[in-house]
């Protein structure tokens, strides 16, 4: 009987853990930016809130289909055993998912993602970029400084302390890397975004610092050997990793 109650209610409850999850990660904390963008935070939660209803309206329609059958099997002397509309006992695996989500929301992506995909540079012409703002340091992505260092024809970052946040990877040789993973809609279209850094000794992998320096010029504007920039870095610290880790392209 009890499993017969659990295939009963098995579409309501994959629905309720899968709203539950969508509404932990997006009404009551910050995770999902750790899969999509902050635009999208809406769209979410009137989803998460739509499946839970959903659920809800699943599990009494199916207790009042279920009351119904019982009665008619009674009736025709089936013994309970004359439908079976509870669906395969397999079809609960699909809640494992949802509920992994619920209880391990899993951590944004990180070095693993960063380092599997080769470098993907905006196609970009060599041009003249606008001023940056006065003042040292000055506060810049990942991906800002990237485009600087490669394509800015008026050379803007010379003579300028900026300062960039990210997460470490490691390279070859003993090269380390202020590593950003930008995206457009959510985490399955991530690109990475890098900046070598030079004078300082390397923190551990997926460490997220923020660092201070100077930029350092090599290769010629819009070449493969200006990939990926450089920064001497006169300081380095380690940092809470932020809520939203990516950056937006």
């Amino acid at each position: 009987m009890a499993a017969v109650r659990g295939r009963r209610y098995g579409p309501a409850v994959l629905l309720l853990l899968t709203g539950g999850a969508v509404l932990r990660v997006t009404l009551f904390s910050d995770l999902y930016l750790r899969y999509v963008q902050a635009g999208l935070r809406p769209y979410l939660i009137v989803s998460g809130v739509a499946l839970v209803l959903l659920g809800v309206t699943t599990a009494v329609l199916r207790r009042e289909a279920y009351e119904g059958y019982e009665g008619e099997d009674e009736d025709e002397g089936h013994g309970g055993h004359g439908h079976s509309a509870a669906g395969p006992r397999v079809a609960w695996l699909l809640t494992l998912p949802a509920l992994a989500l619920l209880l391990f929301p899993p951590p944004a992506l990180g070095s693993y993602s960063a380092g599997r995909e080769a470098a993907q540079r905006a196609a970009q012409g060599v041009g003249s970029f606008p001023a940056l703002p006065a003042g040292n340091p000055v506060e810049l992505s990942v991906a800002q400084f990237s485009s600087r260092a490669i394509y800015d024809s008026g050379r803007s970052l010379k003579g300028r302390t900026v300062r960039l946040t990210g997460f470490v990877t490691h390279g070859a040789d003993g090269t380390w890397y202020v590593t950003r993973l930008l995206v457009s809609c959510c985490a399955a279209d991530a690109t990475t975004g890098k900046v070598e850094i030079r004078g300082d000794d390397a923190p551990p992998t997926d460490t997220w610092v923020t660092v201070t320096g100077t930029w350092h010029p090599r290769g010629a504007l819009g070449s493969d050997a200006a990939w990926p920039p450089v920064l001497d870095a006169t300081s380095v610290r380690q940092v809470k990793q932020p809520a939203d880790p990516y950056e937006k392209r």
